[in-house]
């Protein structure tokens, strides 16, 4: 993993290079500036951790600068003002514009380090607080106490203490993303960003400014894999992805560096590749709907997750772990799985995994009552479609309009898939047999959200 890069904007150079030298020895990357100019390029260049910037220069202002990149959009990184004939409303607008502190000369280095290793524990903060609010309910590693789940932890954890990339199999809902962030944590990049990207997911037409950032109007967009800058990035459900970004992506991978969307400098590329799927990949590759080159530069390391029906021992502690976890997020009333419930779920062949079982458990707090959950109460809810949108009761169609009963079997068909598939719909277009720009605009007619 890379140290914190720090870009120093000044256009005095016995101060910028005396910052530079000072940051060097700490251990920090250090870029410098002369001019507003050199600072956009510098900055499009590569994405900085921390900038110093002085206010006064001779093209172009730093209060300018500092808007031009918090215009519409927050600051990627914490810009620290510098000034030696500085205001207080030159500091009042440098806050408002988003500036994280501002500091006079002649410098004080000793203050100026400190000013920074705040900035970067700040930004670092704010991107845990970010994650977990976006994961107020991720587990952070492989549940289980069962042997393979044992030995899956201790695989991964091997492997974490290598930078070697990894592509994880599983079906769908079997905790392939977990372990992903598992192996991140337990990595030397655990203090490095976590950037996940749903291959299904997003929009064809914007795939390559999403992965690879773009260039616009002067203005640089970072994309996912510039923001996973000494951390992990986790392709999910990699097979969905077109040729087209297939190929670049290849590129990036085997040169080590990127072009950002009308870019024309190449970007050094320092992320831990991390890919999974639930297809056949060997299938795919057969089909030559995936590229084999592509393949081997992602599958240094293969991991294998196992479906919940191979450890299904693990079955009784799930259950009661998701039965704590929504009792506490969701206040709901406790109860306890009796063990003939927790027999009968134990032999039950989970087609959709840890994510199936959790869904089952909160269905069965919320419409439940009494403080235990019996065997028939377990199997009234596993002989029930969880989701009441459609196929449960089929023979009412018969007195729609038959366009009202399509549009009904369409969104049942389409709901079931796509909750099968864990909302791949480059996986549901495949079985449907349509294209995937057609079905997006239907999922958006019928009222589904792939995402949930």
């Amino acid at each position: 993993m890379s140290e914190a890069h720090i870009l120093v904007v000044d256009d005095e150079k016995d101060i910028r290079e005396t910052v530079r030298e000072i940051l060097l020895d700490e251990g920090y990357e250090v870029s410098v500036a002369e001019s507003g100019e050199a600072a956009r390029k510098a900055r499009q260049s590569k994405r900085p951790d921390v900038i110093l910037l002085d206010i006064w220069m001779p093209d172009l202002d730093g209060i300018s600068l500092l808007k031009e990149w918090s215009s519409g959009q927050e600051l990627e990184a914490p810009v620290i003002m510098i000034s030696g004939h500085g205001t207080v409303e030159t500091a009042v607008e440098a806050t408002r514009l988003g500036a994280y502190d501002f500091l006079e000369k002649p410098l004080s280095m000793a203050k100026l380090l400190l000013t920074v290793k705040r900035a970067l524990e700040a930004a670092r903060l704010q991107r845990e607080n970010v994650g977990l609010r976006r994961r107020a309910r991720t587990v952070t590693e492989p549940l289980g106490k069962s042997p393979a789940i044992q030995n899956l932890k201790e695989q991964i954890r091997r492997i974490a203490q290598t930078d070697a990339w990894v592509l994880i199999r599983g079906e769908p809902g079997s905790g392939k993303k977990v372990c992903a962030r598992y192996l991140h944590a337990n990595s030397a990049r655990a203090g490095g960003p976590f950037q996940e990207v749903g291959v299904g997911s997003i929009n064809k037409l914007s795939a390559a400014q999403e992965l690879f950032g773009v260039e616009e109007g002067g203005k640089v967009h970072y994309g996912r894999l510039e923001s996973a800058n000494g951390g992990t990035l986790y392709l999910d459900e990699i097979t969905d992805m077109d040729a087209d970004l297939q190929a670049k992506l290849l590129g990036a991978l085997q040169s080590g560096s990127f072009l950002r969307v009308n870019g024309s400098e190449p970007v050094q590329l320092d992320v831990r590749i991390i890919a999974a799927t639930q297809a056949d990949i060997d299938q795919e590759l057969q089909e030559k709907r995936f590229r084999e080159d592509l393949y081997y530069q992602l599958n240094v390391v293969p991991l294998r997750v196992l479906p919940l029906r191979e450890h299904a021992e693990d079955v009784p502690d799930l259950l009661n772990y998701y039965v704590d976890e929504f009792v506490r997020i969701d206040n709901l009333a406790y109860r306890q799985f009796s063990i003939g419930a927790q027999n009968r779920l134990r032999n039950y062949p989970w087609p959709g995994n840890i994510r199936e079982l959790k869904n089952l458990v909160q269905r069965l707090l919320i419409l439940g009552a009494g403080p235990v959950i019996s065997a028939e109460e377990v199997e009234a809810a596993l002989s029930s479609q969880p989701r009441q949108s459609g196929l449960q009761s089929i023979t009412h169609q018969f007195d729609m309009p038959l366009r009202q009963a399509r549009e009904q079997f369409e969104k049942a068909y389409l709901d079931y898939h796509l909750q099968k598939s864990g909302g791949s719909v480059s996986h549901v277009a495949k079985i449907a047999g349509i294209e995937r720009t057609h079905l997006y605009r239907k999922l958006k007619a019928l009222g589904i959200n792939p995402k949930e």
